[in-house]
């Protein structure tokens, strides 16, 4: 992927990764479109980054997402870089008599759905360019899940299927398709605590690592920092179970 000359919108751009990853392409000179449903943050980040666009989207409404892509389209025909960085992580206990199945389709609706929805509405815009790219956030828990977590986990999972998929069936187009899967790091997707968990990789060191490996990007479409290739690779390296009961002791 080239780092330069890129219009690129970021679905989930208002904070954490998508925010990381919005101002480190800004500031290679990039043409960058942010979109998240707190308007509040979209007006803080374009004011801090001059030549940033921002638009308000709820992946969650199915309706709000498909005339979304119809503006995008409209205002962007240049779009040559999609980043489906959208996502939420809600805990689950499955064991309860009376279960809210509302956490589950929410999760569903925001992590796949308005994935699979926004890819397939762009998609005609991004095989007209010469060069183009979707980049979809999973997560090193698609691999080995966190037990406390079933839905997400299961979402990002999925996510890694359909895209081995997407990129097959576009090998020969202009589109190329990689999986950018994050270990544990310090965001607040989990909850504000998490954002200064010592256990969880600083952000800013996650995002550099990211950015080396788009400039030099091995085959294969997975983008993989060094923390995350335990979960990535537990399975081929015969370490599957004793990552699972790491992952679920606490």
């Amino acid at each position: 992927m080239r780092l330069t000359g890129n219009t690129i919108l970021i679905i989930g751009g208002t904070s954490g990764i998508g925010r990381a990853l919005a101002e480190a392409f800004h500031r290679l000179g990039n043409q960058v479109i942010i979109a998240g449903r707190r308007q509040a943050l979209i007006d803080k980040l374009t004011a801090g980054n001059p030549g940033m666009r921002g638009m308000e989207l709820d992946v969650r409404e199915a309706p709000a997402v498909a005339a979304f892509a119809t503006e995008i389209r409209e205002q962007f025909p240049k779009l040559n870089v999609l980043i489906n960085n959208a996502g939420i992580s809600v805990a689950e206990d499955l064991t309860t008599d009376t279960q809210d199945i509302s956490v589950a389709l929410s999760i569903v609706q925001t992590n796949v759905i308005s994935v699979l929805q926004l890819t397939a509405a762009l998609l005609p815009t991004l095989k007209q360019q010469p060069n183009s790219t979707i980049i979809t956030t999973s997560s090193g828990l698609a691999f080995v899940p966190r037990s406390k977590f079933p839905a997400y986990c299961a979402s990002k999972a999925f996510l890694h299927s359909w895209l081995q998929s997407l990129r097959f069936q576009l090998r020969e187009t202009s589109v190329e398709v990689l999986e950018l899967a994050p270990p544990y790091v310090q965001t607040e997707l989990a909850g504000s605590g998490q954002a200064t968990d010592p256990h969880a990789m600083p952000l800013a060191d996650f995002i550099a690592e990211v950015m080396e490996i788009l400039a030099d990007l091995p085959a294969g479409g997975e983008i993989l920092v060094e923390r995350v290739k335990a979960l990535r690779w537990a399975e081929k390296n015969n370490n599957y179970d004793r990552m699972f009961n790491a992952l679920n002791e606490r």
